[in-house]
């Protein structure tokens, strides 16, 4: 597989080439799903294939990268982000506030990026809920032996691993008691945070991306990577405007579930408009330093176009002017990216309305 540098060569690999082989293991691992016995971790399993379906397609995308082995890598994105994605519906809908138990669930993250055989163990060990036929160990598997190809791992695992502590630490900070959140998550933050311009809610925001991860993956099976190279340019600033928009598009959601929202702490609409803004100039700058420049810029603009497009921004009223503030600065590729998801979405609903208006 070729590298897409241009919109219509990315359009053209995502809907021919790698989101049906998203969607081809996407499917094996919902039949391994519904066999789980466990009532509660079937539902989420079952539940974060089906709403979260476009992390995997959006993730998936990295894989060109990795040139002829790029079904491996989709192999790897995909178990990796299932992992993610269901542990995440395991944490937010639980009845469990340890976090121990979500530390030791999350595990199963930095054993997926371990070389180590017998780094596999029961994730479930402080929770109630156990028995899901070795559902998540089967996802930790399909990572390790996407690892154990590449040639040299070792000099890029440093850097993996502190994408996916950071991860961790996230999940585990966010997930506790609703008073305690936010004093661990500012805590983490002096510790941890080099980048004094980065908010405690910024900083949480950029650990929580999986893209620097695919990145690097995806290169080193092509044998084409410089991991510390990919770690500066993803984090804070591509990871950064990853999960800002995400956040951004689940306001109101998360407001009615009341979930933890990291642009609900800015001081005003203007100021969250203002830092998206920095985010993703800063974005686009970090791509120049990367291999293929031009492919993580319409990356970049892709972001954008595709998190825009979610219907759930026509519900934001209040924040319509940084919709079309971001889209006028990320140019005619994101606004052609915006079109596009909003039609991909729709036919995926089976919903003919596809020129409703915002």
């Amino acid at each position: 597989m070729r590298v897409p540098l241009s919109l219509p060569s990315l359009l053209k690999t995502c809907y021919l080439e790698t989101f049906p082989e998203v969607n081809k293991h996407l499917a094996l691992w919902r039949e391994q799903a519904c066999l789980i016995p466990n009532d509660e971790l079937r539902k989420q399993a079952m539940e974060s294939i089906k709403e979260k379906t476009f992390h995997c397609e959006g993730g998936s995308i990295y894989a060109s990268l990795a040139g002829k082995e790029w079904r491996k890598a989709i192999a790897f994105i995909v178990a990796f982000q299932s992992i993610s994605d269901y542990l995440d519906n395991l944490c937010d809908r639980s009845s469990s506030m340890d976090p121990d138990d979500f530390r030791l669930l999350h595990e199963a993250m930095f054993d997926a990026l371990s070389l180590e055989p017998a780094s596999i163990k029961n994730y479930y060990r402080l929770r109630i809920d156990q028995d899901d036929q070795g559902y998540l160990n089967k996802l930790v598997r399909v990572c390790k032996n996407t690892i154990q190809e590449i040639e040299n791992y070792p000099t890029i695992e440093p850097e993996l691993k502190q994408l996916a502590s950071m991860y961790i630490d996230l999940q585990v900070h966010k997930h506790v008691r609703e008073k305690e959140r936010v004093p661990r998550l500012q805590k983490w933050h002096q510790e941890q945070c080099q980048d004094r311009d980065l908010t405690w809610y910024e900083f949480a925001a950029a650990s929580g991306s999986t893209l620097g991860i695919f990145c690097i993956i995806s290169y080193a099976l092509n044998n084409r990577i410089n991991s510390a190279q990919v770690y500066q340019s993803f984090f804070p600033s591509i990871q950064g405007l990853h999960i800002l928009l995400d956040y951004y598009i689940d306001q109101t959601e998360d407001q009615l579930e009341g979930d933890l929202n990291f642009c609900s702490y800015y001081s005003s609409e203007k100021e969250m408009e203002d830092r998206i803004i920095t985010f993703y100039k800063r974005s686009k700058f970090a791509a120049g330093n990367l291999p293929d420049p031009s492919f993580h810029q319409l990356i970049i603009n892709g972001l954008v176009g595709l998190y825009l497009s979610d219907r759930k921004t026509n519900s934001i009223q209040k924040c319509k002017t940084l919709k079309r503030s971001l889209l006028q600065q990320a140019g005619m590729q994101a606004n052609m990216i915006y079109w596009n998801g909003r039609v991909y979405r729709r036919i995926k609903r089976g919903d003919n309305s596809v020129y409703s208006h915002d």
